[in-house]
């Protein structure tokens, strides 16, 4: 059954009236609204509405609430210009899926002068999007790749799961894979843009951690993967997913973490995004021979030109440089490549000739699937789930811009860190940062490249969050420390930031 109100009404999205929703909650006796938006910790937050009348829920539907931005956005904005609206987008109304007497909706951020709140991330994000479409006619679209771990405590296994053979596993040997199931049902009805989600890599038997929560646990690492959105309902989607799949893992008593590493040795939490330009609802990264078109190699160039201060964006703790390392199929240089898992942006499988792959298995079929769509598009996998994510696709999307503004150049950037299948990583190619603190120095010293729509005091302000990590000499204390005493420092790293994101 699908929660979308839209979908339940069987009304486009984009043409929901007020008078749709205000006849929807009377018709079924609904009692709450709930608003939903993301704050600065990147977290979806939640105002509870009592439906005291239809009156009154008319008049929130209209008006939005008051919100308190120096609580919402701690360091972003001070205290005394904090006040903020949330005002509800229509297209996003869905049934809580926790409450069956309320009905959500996600909200976007106005100020005092009813105009989008410049320092509120999923507002910088919808102006990058705008941007782009205003400059070079493409709409930009994204999917992201959600991993995430589940805990609880350990039981007899009668099938248990080898450490890190957990790909794609299936039940019984996947333990949780039926609290997936319900995760996936959820956000799909809420979504309609779920394309998969499984089990990964990742099966941890028995986490030695001096939290409590965490010592003695089973954990077991899965993937949900969406279908392509406009990038800033990318954002949104995943913002609520980790609310739903932290909402259902409570239920099981189990504890669910996007934490970019969990133990050394062991798979890594990635947050990959998927990108792909439209003209006119027309995939454009791919040209009449199938191959990747100029286009998309320009953005390429631009995500690399960008991609050692994106990291400010996209790995915010510094666990999360504990997942950046060799031979975990994790980014550690700034190059591009087909198929390759260990580049930092990867061009995928994408149905290029056609999406009729059945006829070539199934050899008696007399239908055959004409698709209206390409599906190529350009993966970056460098980010994990410490990501403040609209910020990260706000510079995301500026990147690809400054690269179709700067097409030559940016052609030629792509064509020099392009690795072919079985070509040697040259040592020339630089590596990403290997700390928050380096992350933070490449933003302020290329602030200029974001600051035409993210505010400077939202820049010093990530990277003062950074710096709080503290791991500039990380890696060389870990590396002058005996084996006991850096296997500890690591596991400390790791697990301080268990509920990040």
């Amino acid at each position: 059954m699908s929660l979308s109100v839209a979908t339940i009404l069987g009304i486009s999205p984009k043409n929901l009236q007020r008078s749709d929703l205000l006849n929807f909650i009377n018709q079924n006796d609904l009692k709450r609204i709930t608003f939903h938006y993301t704050a600065g910790d990147g977290r979806l937050k939640q105002l509870i509405v009592p439906i005291n009348s239809m009156n009154y829920a008319e008049r929130i539907l209209a008006s939005g609430e008051r919100v308190d931005g120096s609580s919402l956005f701690k360091g972003m904005v001070g205290t005394s210009s904090s006040d903020l609206y949330v005002v509800p987008v229509y297209a996003s109304a869905f049934i809580d899926p926790f409450d069956d007497k309320g009905i959500c909706f996600l909200c976007r951020f106005l100020d005092k002068d009813e105009k989008l709140a410049e320092f509120c991330p999923d507002n910088i994000l919808m102006k990058a999007a705008e941007s782009l479409k205003a400059k070079h006619n493409y709409d930009l679209w994204a999917l992201g790749e959600l991993e995430f771990y589940l805990i609880g405590d350990q039981e007899d296994e009668l099938y248990p799961m080898p450490a890190q053979g957990g790909y794609h596993a299936s039940g019984p040997f996947s333990r949780y894979i039926e609290v997936v199931k319900e995760m996936l049902e959820i956000i799909a009805d809420i979504t309609s843009h779920v394309k998969y989600g499984h089990s990964e890599v990742g099966t941890i038997r028995n986490i030695e951690s001096k939290d409590e929560a965490l010592n003695g646990k089973y954990a077991e690492q899965f993937e949900v993967e969406f279908l392509p959105a406009p990038i800033e309902w990318a954002a949104d989607y995943l913002s609520l997913t980790k609310y739903v799949v932290r909402h259902v893992a409570a239920q099981y008593d189990l504890l669910a973490t996007f934490a970019p590493k969990l133990e050394s040795g062991y798979a890594g939490t990635g947050l990959h995004f998927h990108v792909e330009l439209l003209l006119d609802n027309n995939n454009v990264m791919t040209n009449a021979k199938g191959e990747l078109s100029t286009v998309a190699k320009q953005a390429i160039g631009g995500l690399l030109r960008y991609a050692p201060s994106l990291t400010a964006f996209g790995n915010t703790i510094a666990a999360s440089h504990l997942r950046l390392v060799p031979g975990q199929e994790s980014p550690t240089k700034l190059f591009w490549s087909d198929f390759n898992r260990a580049a930092l942006i990867r061009v995928p499988l994408g149905w290029r000739h056609g999406e009729d792959m059945a006829s070539v298995i199934n050899h008696r079929l007399k239908d055959r699937y004409i698709s209206p769509f390409k599906r190529q598009t350009i993966e970056l996998r460098s980010a994990d789930g410490s990501a403040f994510i609209h910020l990260l696709l706000a510079g995301l999307t500026m990147a690809i811009q400054y690269g179709l503004d700067h097409g030559d150049m940016s052609l030629k950037l792509a064509n020099k860190r392009r690795i072919r299948q079985d070509e040697d990583i040259s040592k020339d190619i630089p590596e990403l940062p290997p700390s928050c603190y380096q992350s933070a120095q490449y933003l302020t010293e290329e602030a200029e490249l974001y600051t035409p729509l993210i505010p400077d005091y939202i820049i010093k302000h990530v990277c003062n969050l950074l710096e709080v990590e503290d791991d500039e000499k990380l890696s060389e204390e870990l590396g002058k420390s005996s084996e006991e005493d850096s296997r500890q420092k690591t596991q400390e790293v790791m697990h301080r930031s268990i509920h990040v994101g």
